[in-house]
């Protein structure tokens, strides 16, 4: 273990002096959000192309032993040459949102490309899609470079596997403790989140599978509302409970991201139909202000913040404190809210529905 720590720690420190080499100062790749990405790319500091390379060189570097990155696009560098050709002739109009900013999509979302979509499996490997997925033809439509696909827990831990792990990708490791768990199904696109594998990545969610390896790879992650994000093109669960959703270093970040992906899609007609409908007007960025929280009420269920450490209650208290300053937290005593089963809900879900409405010869791709 002390060896792997080692690499780990050879391998940032190498990105690191490759980043100063490349950048001559003028732009700091290392952690770099979509914002300042957008005000390099408006001053000339940065190109599309540098960072699509500069990502290159950070999986070439940790993903051997990480091993959050499946696959890389062949033509990532080609999208964002054309990324730049587009916003010199736009005279940089078209430097804003994910325009040119390259992002990785987690193995069960579709794209019609040179790209794989196998949720991990060598059983899909080489087969090809009808058309992107609902979510990644929005990326593309906003600009979007897409860099490659990140491992997912094999058919997103719909078999008993370990979290991370798939046939085609491997075991992904947690990049901050080693030993400890990633989590999944999404531990692909938080850990190459966490370890600037990518600008920004996107997950997809059925029961914990972007909140889990977001709090375990200290990553932001947004598991939308059903029906917020298309499903159309995501190898499915559960029609009832998959979502889709941005994985980010920074709550901005995976605003960008929520904002170019959601909305209507005729091929998830009845989902996104219904919940397309409470999207704000002018998107989720508006909201990022100081006082983004002024007059609104958060509800808290207290039950599920029992029972842990010193250090995780008091980073809890530390956040709920923050929320206080601006908006109205709604407690909720501890009997109200008693836990439910839930383990088996995946699986009682796909037998009764999932396998109906998605049956494998007719997954909505």
């Amino acid at each position: 273990m002390v060896d792997l720590r080692l690499q780990v720690v050879a391998a940032v420190m190498g990105a690191a002096l490759a980043t100063a080499a490349a950048g001559s100062g003028q732009f700091e790749f290392q952690e770099a959000t979509v914002d300042a990405i957008q005000l390099g790319f408006r001053s000339g500091s940065l190109t599309s192309t540098a960072l699509v390379r500069f990502y290159l060189d950070q999986i070439a570097r940790l993903n051997p032993l990480l091993r959050a990155v499946i696959e890389v696009n062949p033509d990532a560098l080609a999208q964002a040459a054309r990324a730049d050709a587009e916003r010199a002739a736009s005279g940089g109009r078209c430097a804003a949102g994910l325009h040119g900013v390259p992002v990785l999509l987690k193995d069960n979302i579709a794209t019609l490309d040179r790209l794989n979509t196998t949720a991990g499996s060598l059983a899909l490997l080489g087969s090809v899609v009808r058309r992107d997925a609902g979510v990644a033809a929005r990326l593309r439509r906003a600009g979007a470079v897409i860099l490659g696909k990140a491992n997912p827990s094999e058919w997103s831990n719909f078999r008993p596997v370990a979290s991370g792990w798939s046939a085609r990708g491997g075991q992904t490791l947690n990049p901050y403790v080693l030993s400890a768990t990633p989590c999944g199904s999404s531990a692909g696109p938080g850990v190459a989140a966490a370890a600037n594998m990518a600008a920004v990545t996107l997950g997809s969610e059925t029961d914990g599978s972007i909140l889990c390896p977001s709090s375990s790879n200290s990553v932001v992650g947004i598991k939308p509302t059903v029906g917020l994000t298309s499903r159309s093109g995501v190898i499915p669960i559960t029609p009832r409970q998959d979502t889709i959703g941005p994985m980010c270093r920074t709550v901005s970040d995976a605003v960008h991201v929520l904002d170019a992906i959601v909305g209507y899609d005729e091929l998830d007609a009845e989902a996104t139909g219904a919940a397309s409908k409470y999207i704000p007007r002018g998107g989720y960025t508006q909201f990022l202000r100081i006082d983004g929280l002024r007059g609104k009420r958060i509800g808290v269920p207290a039950v599920f913040f029992q029972g842990y450490d010193d250090l995780h209650t008091a980073a809890y208290q530390k956040h709920l404190n923050t929320m206080r300053r601006g908006s109205k937290i709604l407690g909720s005593p501890t009997s109200s809210l008693p836990r439910q089963p839930t383990a088996s809900a995946p699986r009682r879900e796909l037998r009764s529905d999932g396998w109906t409405r998605f049956p494998p010869t007719g997954w909505r791709s």
